[in-house]
């Protein structure tokens, strides 16, 4: 029963940095109806910012990561820019463009960081807690704290303030956003960014959980595209249910097969995708394309 407890905190959070990779995936889905495939090496920019930020400019973590989350915005920020003059025009054009950012995006950090990679010591520390007799990480609480914050603030962001709710309006019918003075321009930069940094804080949470490097980004962008699909594609809770589903099967089949742990939760995932098409929630986005 221990050892059950055990994996299961252990794959909450990495369920949780699933999650937030599936959020960004989703909520640029949402808002602009498209892939962004540069998305998991934003991830990985973001996991070498922080990584970068905290262990060679000694900045304290969250410091790193809030700094890690701007650069990465940035980069979202000029992706849709770059992409702009192509909406509504040239979909199929848009989605190989974000397949060469993401390329450029990898060359940039084998150029700057090497390839090779490197391992982030945990801001705190390594030894395991004692939570009624089970064992666990206290870096996992605190990754599954940070992501529950960040999907509170997200929530929040759409349902409270204006421009969340311009974005919502843009998702359901770009023109009719348009016709009542919504700058679906703009509201399309900030998907972007807002998608950036959830990248970012992923990358930066998971840096302690994983080795840094150049390639990182394929795996994880991988799983939280995959996650993002098994929840719903565009749906936010459906992001969040994919996600922890996703790190939880993850972490069991490691523990079970070892080796071929991955190849065991995409087969489930194939299976899970072949019975429920559209996701545990659905198509909630209208297709732009």
């Amino acid at each position: 029963m221990r050892a059950f407890l055990q994996t299961l905190i252990g794959g909450i959070g990495f369920g949780a940095v699933y999650a937030l990779v599936a959020m960004g995936f989703s909520i640029v889905y949402r808002t602009m109806g498209l892939v962004n495939f540069a998305h998991g090496s934003v991830v990985m920019i973001g996991a070498y910012a922080a990584s970068t930020f905290s262990m060679t400019v000694a900045l304290p973590f969250p410091v790193a990561i809030v700094i890690a989350i701007v650069v990465t915005g940035l980069i979202g920020l000029v992706i849709e820019r770059v992409l702009r003059p192509l909406e509504g025009r040239d979909f199929d054009l848009m989605l190989i463009g974000t397949i060469g950012f993401g390329t450029v995006l990898e060359a940039l950090a084998i150029l700057i960081w090497g390839a090779t990679g490197h391992a982030v010591p945990s801001p705190v520390g390594s030894a395991p807690l004692d939570v009624f007799g089970v064992r666990v990480r206290a870096y996992s609480l605190v990754v599954i704290a940070v992501a529950a914050g960040a999907t509170v603030l997200l929530a929040l962001f759409l349902r409270r303030t204006k421009l969340g709710a311009a974005m919502q309006a843009v998702a359901m019918d770009p023109q009719a956003a348009t016709a009542v003075g919504v700058h679906v321009g703009r509201s399309n930069a900030m998907a972007f960014a807002i998608g950036a940094g959830l990248a970012a804080l992923a990358g930066g949470l998971i840096g302690p959980m994983l080795y840094v490097s150049p390639v990182m980004g394929g795996s994880l962008g991988i799983k939280g595209f995959a996650a993002a699909i098994f929840g719903g594609f565009g749906s936010i809770p459906g992001a969040i249910v994919g996600g922890m589903a996703f790190g939880i099967l993850d972490s069991f089949a490691a523990g079970t097969f070892q080796g071929y742990s991955e190849l065991v939760v995409f087969l489930v995932f194939t299976v899970a995708i072949m019975i429920l098409p559209t996701g545990i929630f659905g198509e909630r986005t209208v297709n732009r394309a």
